[in-house]
């Protein structure tokens, strides 16, 4: 696919958020900080939150939420910067919100039923306000923690358990009509849905599970974060394989190649919506194309 390259030089850049005025808004994981990015490629720091600021967007006070896991090991792999392990100076995993006008950094919550959070990693506010949010967990050398989908009522400061135990919960995202959650596992390649009975209530699909599995990749590929597209198709992130893969409600796929094999994000937006930014994170890059269908308007914007 075609695409400009907007930026260069980010240290490992994911969480795009299309702000109104056309810029981008984004986290650089490995510097800890939150960048706006602008059409012409200048860049400003707008938060230095520490940690590892992940997934990003603007929820209903007109603030930006994060996901932060608290920070990562990396490694230089032959000139491309790699995440890995949970480091030494690892500094928990919460939800903040960000002051756009001051950057002013809050926390938001850390513990869920008792249990702190390891690594949060994306999130998506609903029409109301509600926020659904993953935890990745934490990878140390010999075993990793698990990781969870979770939802924090608007105006409530305890977050409630939807699901647990899976490997590596990372993108989230809400169908157009919101009565489903969609939900990337990276080390399984496995698209989950969650479908709701209302706002923060999953129906449970099974005995074994609460959720369904939409999709499965072939071979060894890892999802990243999600977005949806209008018409409901969800476009997830895919590492190692490294591009977008589109994935329809019914499990069909197809796939976008882009020249990183940490391709970890997209986000839509411009007039018609067919505008997509995309973090090519090992190479520091932020990417710009014409999609092939316009994604969904977010609930909230800035």
């Amino acid at each position: 696919m075609d695409f400009d390259t907007i930026v260069e030089g980010l240290a490992f850049p994911e969480g795009p958020v299309f702000m109104e005025d056309g810029s981008i808004i984004l986290v650089e994981i490995a510097r800890g900080a939150i960048t706006r990015v602008w059409g012409d490629g200048k860049t400003e720091t707008v938060a230095e939150p520490g940690g590892g600021p992940n997934g990003a967007a603007i929820g209903p006070d007109g603030a930006l939420w994060i996901c932060n896991n608290g920070g990562f090991e990396y490694t230089n792999m032959n000139g491309l910067l790699i995440p890995g392990n949970c480091p030494v100076d690892y500094s928990g995993g919460r939800i903040e919100r960000v002051d756009l006008a001051t950057g002013k950094v809050e926390r938001v919550v850390d513990t869920v039923d008792g249990h702190s959070l390891k690594g949060p990693n994306d999130l998506v506010f609903d029409r109301n306000g509600n926020l659904y949010f993953t935890d990745h967990g934490k990878t140390y050398p010999r075993h990793r923690d698990f990781g969870g989908l979770f939802f924090l009522a608007n105006g409530a400061s305890e977050a409630a358990e939807l699901d647990h135990h899976h490997t590596s919960p990372n993108g989230v995202g809400l169908s157009p009509d919101e009565q489903t959650v969609y939900m990337a596992d990276t080390m399984t390649a496995r698209l989950w849905a969650f479908d709701l009975s209302a706002p923060g209530e999953v129906k449970k699909a099974g005995m074994f599970s609460k959720g369904r599995v939409v999709a499965t990749m072939p071979g060894l590929q890892y999802f990243d974060s999600l977005a949806v597209t209008a018409a409901g198709n969800i476009a997830v992130a895919t590492i190692l394989n490294g591009g977008i893969t589109t994935i329809t409600p019914d499990g069909e796929r197809s796939h976008e190649m882009f020249p990183d094999m940490f391709v970890t994000n997209i986000c839509y937006g411009g007039e018609d919506m067919c505008d997509a930014w995309i973090t090519l994170s090992s190479t520091g890059k932020l990417a710009k194309c014409r999609w092939h269908e316009p994604g969904l308007k977010l609930n909230y914007y800035a």
